[in-house]
């Protein structure tokens, strides 16, 4: 695609406020592929405008007719799912394959059931003697990260404009050509000119301005839970409601009964999907004692499996993170296993190719709780395998962060994985293998963030309700 030289602010393309550009690179090659302006405050303020003034004609707007537009939106997308794909696969380095059914084919299922949810939600209910309305919360300012880049901004931009708010997207800077893709379809489907605005730039200036912006009713933002915290105390300075999605350190409990291999594939697979760049990654593999190095062996025989290279060509699994500085802070991770006492059973620091931010994948064994990898969020393929000596101490080995994202545990039997998920602090777990479901709410516990995320959960956080007496 080519980029735009502007900002979407009020159903139109704009010419930006500066003059500066932020360069959009190939992490599989470090070509530059593109540029988009870095917006300023200024941007940020004619974005917050316009949606401000969009707000009223859209909250009016029969929920149906807002279905429609969401359901018009989703078939837009879908007709150009390969573009979209593509140019995912250019600016995040996904592989193309990978790209295509998850990074496309996962938000266009959510925009599908938020077409479905706008249309049967009830916006209002009888409780005794009163009427209780849910109304839209108002303007919304969404930041989103660059990991999932077309799926986290439909998280967000679909329940909000079910819910009947208006919005502006600060995408991540690292992926703006799928946030204009995303606003070219907008404008396709008909959503009126303001519902949806989109400013790119730089999260110290575009971010902190929406944040603070005193027409913005809403902050939605999902990244890194040191960045979620600053905007947590923005928006709480301005007394404006906040959702914050942010890191996680998740576990995957394998307990005694388990099909192991079964467990072990499934786990390493969903730490190597994305090249780890996952906030609900399962990081921490958890094996019994009596298991422990049957679970190491065939860790180290499936990450074998994913192989690395070109992300467009389809035999690779496998490919780069975003950027030189995720290259060098995931590399340096892995050093610190290996210095803090962490055994190598595959991959390592070193770099696999000369060009492009590759990471090999890793699996650490020998992991004790306490160790760096096992507590800090790393964000690349990097697998830590822990031991433990009974339920009790997988319990408190899993829930030994200041994370609670996601989850999963595998057993002989639903009941007994459902029995030790109860126990867990985290939002999601999946139950020996549980499949992704866009109508169960995604959020985290801790410092994992405040809110949820998806399905009928996903809406509430875009209203705000009023009681009327009679």
């Amino acid at each position: 695609m080519k980029a735009h030289d502007g900002m979407y602010i009020g159903g139109a393309w704009r010419p930006a406020a500066g003059r500066d550009r932020i360069e959009v690179v190939n992490p599989a090659d470090e070509t530059v592929i593109g540029a988009v302006p870095a917006g300023t405050a200024e941007d940020v303020d004619a974005a917050v405008r316009a949606a401000r003034a969009a707000f009223p004609g859209w909250a009016a707007t029969a929920p149906a007719e807002r279905a429609a537009l969401i359901g018009a939106l989703r078939d837009v997308l879908a007709a150009r799912k390969g573009e979209i794909a593509e140019t995912i696969t250019a600016e995040l380095g996904s592989p193309l394959g990978f790209a295509e059914m998850v990074h496309v084919g996962a938000p266009l299922a959510v925009a599908s059931s938020y077409a479905e949810l706008a249309a049967s939600y009830s916006f209002e209910e009888r409780l005794g003697n009163s009427t209780v309305l849910l109304e839209p919360i108002g303007v919304v300012g969404a930041i989103t990260p660059w990991n999932y880049p077309l799926h986290q901004v439909v998280a967000k931009v679909a329940p909000a404009l079910a819910a009947g708010c208006t919005l502006v997207l600060k995408p991540a800077e690292d992926t703006p050509l799928t946030a204009q893709l995303f606003a070219e379809a907008v404008h396709e489907a008909g959503i009126p000119a303001g519902v949806f605005n989109l400013v790119t730039g730089t999260g110290p200036v575009a971010g902190q301005a929406l944040a603070a912006h005193e027409g913005v009713d809403l902050v939605s933002f999902t990244g890194s839970t040191a960045v979620g915290r600053q905007i947590g105390a923005t928006a709480g300075a301005a007394i404006k409601r906040v959702a914050l999605e942010l890191g996680g350190k998740s576990a995957n409990v394998i307990l005694p009964g388990a099909d192991l291999a079964k467990a072990v594939s499934a786990g390493v697979g969903h730490v190597m999907n994305n090249t780890g760049q996952s906030c609900n990654a399962l990081t921490r593999m958890l094996v019994h004692r009596d298991q422990y190095e049957e679970a190491v062996s065939l860790a180290a025989a499936a990450v074998a499996t994913y192989p690395t290279g070109d992300p467009t060509d389809p035999a690779t699994r496998l490919g780069p993170v975003i950027n030189a500085k995720q290259h060098e802070r995931v590399r340096g991770y892995i050093a610190k296993g290996v210095e803090e006492g962490a055994r190598l059973v595959a991959g390592g620091a070193e770099a696999p190719y000369e060009r492009g931010y590759f990471v090999a994948p890793t699996v650490f064994a020998d992991v004790t709780p306490d160790m760096t990898i096992a507590q800090e969020e790393i964000f690349g393929p990097v697998l830590s395998i822990l031991a433990y000596e009974d339920e009790e101490d997988a319990l408190r080995i899993a829930n030994g962060t200041v994370y609670g994202l996601g989850g999963a545990v595998w057993a002989a039997d639903d009941e007994t994985a459902v029995a030790f998920a109860r126990r867990m602090d985290t939002g999601q777990v999946d139950i020996n293998g549980g499949r992704f479901n866009v109508l169960a709410p995604f959020g985290g516990y801790k410092q994992s963030g405040v809110g949820r995320e998806l399905g009928p959960h996903g809406l509430t956080e875009y209203l705000q309700t009023k009681s009327l007496q009679f």
